[in-house]
């Protein structure tokens, strides 16, 4: 399995690849750039939107608009374009970060701190028809989100904890956290994740330049090396969603190897599962 370049994107901090099979490209976000691009693999289409804040991730809607996890909340651009807040809620010092949507179609967003002040970041949900509650606080890094193939798990990363956690799902609720899996010392943080048809968790390892996979016991049995040392995400796309798409990252590194911040792509490396839209009303 070896990555190759999909986009040269030079991103600062590329994040959230997201497949979008209606529109049959792939969504992701460079959150320092303040941009969100897509990519039709099919055609090689580029597109590059600039956004008025940072921009922590982005996740298609059911109508073909994009919902957006901004510095100051959770807003949506419409398929004309225009801007709309959903949930506004701007802290200082405070930014969005990696977001996901639910089977049930509603928007899972986290944040953090600038600073990554333990403690200063939180994980909201916003429903289908706007309605927001907060489920997670004192979180210091929200990063990677993600459900098991029937939807009766969500596996959750706050990067500093160095854990990917689970929680059973109880309608719009979550259950009791316990650990999942642990990253060692020395191999890196975890950051953006993605769930495979099989059930194994895919983590991406910032500082650690690989992917690591996890079957659904927790137990790792793959550690796919990277070109890169900060990958942030990985997501499935493709028509048959068998190409693992990976984000990465340049901001903090003194001297960028040519790979880092591009869209990188790993051809045939498993089965996604169908992402589901934000289900907007």
């Amino acid at each position: 399995m070896r990555a190759e370049q999909a986009v040269a994107a030079h991103a600062e901090l590329g994040e959230g690849p997201t497949w979008d099979p209606a529109g049959g490209r792939l969504i992701w976000v460079d959150i320092l750039g303040s941009r969100v691009h897509t990519y039709e693999p099919a055609t090689g289409r580029r597109t590059v939107r600039a956004t008025e804040q940072h921009v922590g991730a982005a996740k298609p809607r059911t109508d073909g608009g994009i919902v957006l996890n901004l510095r100051d909340g959770v807003a949506s651009w419409s398929p004309q374009g225009d801007f709309s807040w959903l949930h506004r809620d701007p802290v200082a010092g405070r930014r969005g970060n990696d977001a996901a949507v639910a089977p049930d179609g509603a928007l899972w967003a986290g944040s953090m701190r600038y600073d990554e002040a333990p403690g200063g970041g939180h994980l909201i949900r916003v429903a289908p028809d706007g309605t927001t509650a907060e489920i997670l606080t004192g979180v210091a890094v929200s990063n990677g989100t993600g459900w098991s193939p029937d939807g009766r798990l969500m596996y959750y990363v706050d990067s500093p904890t160095r854990r990917v956690d689970v929680f059973d799902v109880r309608g719009e609720h979550l259950g009791e956290r316990r650990e999942f899996a642990r990253i060692q010392e020395g191999a890196g943080f975890p950051d953006g994740l993605t769930v495979d048809a099989d059930g194994c968790v895919w983590v991406a390892l910032w500082d650690g330049g690989a992917l690591h996979r996890y079957t659904p016991s927790g137990t790792l049995d793959r550690v796919v090396p990277l070109p890169v040392r900060r990958p942030t995400s990985c997501a499935f796309g493709g028509p048959g969603l068998t190409d693992l798409y990976v984000t990465t990252a340049r901001v903090g590194l003194a001297a960028a190897a040519p790979l880092e911040g591009s869209l990188l792509v790993l051809p045939d490396a498993g089965q996604g599962l169908p992402q589901p839209a934000y289900g907007e009303r």
